[in-house]
């Protein structure tokens, strides 16, 4: 059994192309006033089909198929909406451009979309709502720290989840346990079918025993830090420890992974560093207006295996460069510095470093090296994240939202190195191409750094 519904997206993509297909038939019997024939279905069928690839595509950008989509409903017309008008703008040019299908965006066009969004908001707002209602199993949940209490909160409070913590044991809290009535008699009296453990709690030894008996007796187990990395997509720091890393961690390559990966950078990075070209006599241009100063940047920091690399940016800063001795220094984000960052076009350079290899499109974010320093002294196993290519984007940057800049802060980077771990554990290449993707939505909210 899931704890969370993994099917959901796949359920909520399903239904987004059923009521996709919907529309357009419904659209062609507005249209032309009778049910539409295989002659007039054949015309707009191809065109559309291939649309609503591309709409699914902004679905998954606009996060309609993230986690707890179907629940968050006040906030769902203006998300479908947003997504509509792109979708719109996407099928006009479409049309426009490739007329030779015969389909020009006026009245047929116009009537899909109506009746397209007006489907997909019904779908997502009302067609979803047993996905909520299942029955939810009692749970007990027995563990300790942050993490379990994180777990509780998060579980209890969405019913997208397939348990309910009826009763909770934390064992830090806890003196001595007494095994029959702290944890036998709740499982009989809260008709309790599963146990979420923290297993690896030196107080659950004793206990193995008698839980072991409960196998016997229909009560399911599940690890509380697979739940928790299951529900959060991060990895739990109380689990880590050596024996995490030796079973979850390695620094071997895997080659079919490793070669594609290459190949997406060198050709998106060649694509996008040719094109972002345009770019740069406006940006040079408007640096030396504000004050005079040079337009890029070059500093060093951390890549992989721990060496350093020259990465190259545009200036946002009164000075290029001060090698992150934050606070040393007196340094400031310029006028057009604030736009460049918050527009993410000051990266842009950088893409001739994933060219050189020194970086990846995709990967933890690399540091300065006096943060590092600090870092390696003050965060466990804060060097694991430098296994792999650091990279222009990654899973911290999209989830870690406290994340520190111009400063060191080593309990936020804990939560962020929480989240790294969590990618260099399930790397893959459609892991990678999804957080391509929700870049591309930060990017398209300005809602960058």
């Amino acid at each position: 059994m899931e704890i969370a519904d993994k099917k959901e997206p796949l359920f909520l993509f399903l239904g987004d192309v059923a009521a996709f297909y919907l529309a357009l038939w419904a659209m062609l019997l507005l249209r032309y006033g009778k049910l539409p024939d295989e002659g007039v279905l054949a015309l707009h069928l191809a065109p559309f089909s291939f649309l609503f690839a591309v709409w699914v595509v902004v679905f998954f950008i606009a996060g309609l198929y993230e986690k707890h989509t179907a629940f968050f409903k006040s906030r769902l017309p203006s998300v479908i909406l947003n997504a509509a008008l792109v979708n719109a703008g996407l099928a006009v040019l479409f049309f426009y451009y490739i007329p030779t299908f015969g389909i020009t965006p006026k009245t047929n066009l116009f009537l899909y979309l109506v009746i397209s969004f007006a489907l997909i908001v019904l779908w997502r707002l009302y067609g979803t709502r047993f996905l909520g209602a299942r029955k939810r199993e009692n749970a007990i949940l027995i563990g300790g720290g942050e993490e379990m209490r994180e777990l509780r909160d998060e579980v209890n409070e969405n019913a997208r989840y397939s348990l309910r913590f009826t009763s909770v044991i934390d064992l830090d809290a806890a003196g001595s346990i007494d095994f029959k009535r702290d944890v036998l008699d709740k499982i009989a009296a809260e008709q309790v079918s599963s146990v979420v453990i923290d297993i690896t709690n030196e107080k659950i030894g004793p206990m193995l025993p008698r839980l072991y008996e409960l196998i016997f007796k229909s009560v399911r187990f599940f690890d509380m830090h697979k739940v928790y990395e299951e529900i959060f997509d991060r990895v739990p720091l109380s689990l880590v420890r050596h024996n995490w890393f030796l079973e979850n961690i390695s620094s071997s390559s895997v080659t079919a992974y490793d070669v594609l990966k290459r190949i997406m950078d060198i050709t998106i990075g060649a694509v996008l560093g040719v094109l972002s070209l345009a770019l740069y006599p406006f940006v040079i241009l408007a640096l030396k207006l504000d004050d005079g100063g040079p337009a890029f940047s070059r500093q060093t920091r951390i890549g992989r295996g721990g060496r350093p690399i020259t990465i190259v940016k545009f200036r946002t800063m009164t000075l290029a460069n001060d090698e992150g001795e934050w606070g040393k220094v007196e340094n400031k984000v310029t006028r057009v510095g604030a736009f460049l960052r918050k527009s993410r076009i000051d990266e842009l350079p950088q893409l001739w470093n994933v060219l050189k290899g020194d970086i990846s499109l995709i990967g933890p974010r690399p540091e300065f090296p006096r943060a590092v320093r600090e870092y390696n002294e003050k965060i466990p196993y804060y060097n694991v994240r430098h296994l792999i290519e650091p990279g222009l984007s990654g899973w911290a940057q999209l989830y870690h939202e406290r994340h520190p800049h111009h400063g060191v802060d080593v309990e936020e980077t804990k939560n962020k190195l929480s989240y790294d771990l969590y990618y260099i554990k399930n790397r893959s290449l459609m892991l990678d191409i999804a957080i391509a993707l929700k870049t591309m939505k930060t990017l398209l909210q300005r809602a960058g750094r």
